[in-house]
């Protein structure tokens, strides 16, 4: 999971060495936690938050795949 949103946000961002995913597994729910360069942060957000629900989303399905749940907080 954490390999994906790396990948993710660093192909959205125009720093990518800036893009940090902290994870925190707990019995049955993944804790993500993506922390990008402050002049990046609308492009991982997007309009309305559309991205960000987008990546959300992305993520959510793959936890599902793998029997687990899934939460990613944008710092």
């Amino acid at each position: 999971m954490k390999e994906l949103i790396e990948h993710i946000a660093k192909s959205l961002v125009s720093n990518p060495d800036a893009v940090v995913v902290q994870q925190s597994d707990n019995e049955d729910c993944i804790e993500l936690s993506l922390t990008v360069a402050p002049e990046d942060m609308g492009k991982v957000i997007g309009k309305q938050g559309r991205i960000a629900k987008a990546i959300r989303v992305v993520l959510k399905a793959a936890a599902t795949r793998n029997g687990k749940k899934c939460n990613l907080d944008i710092e």
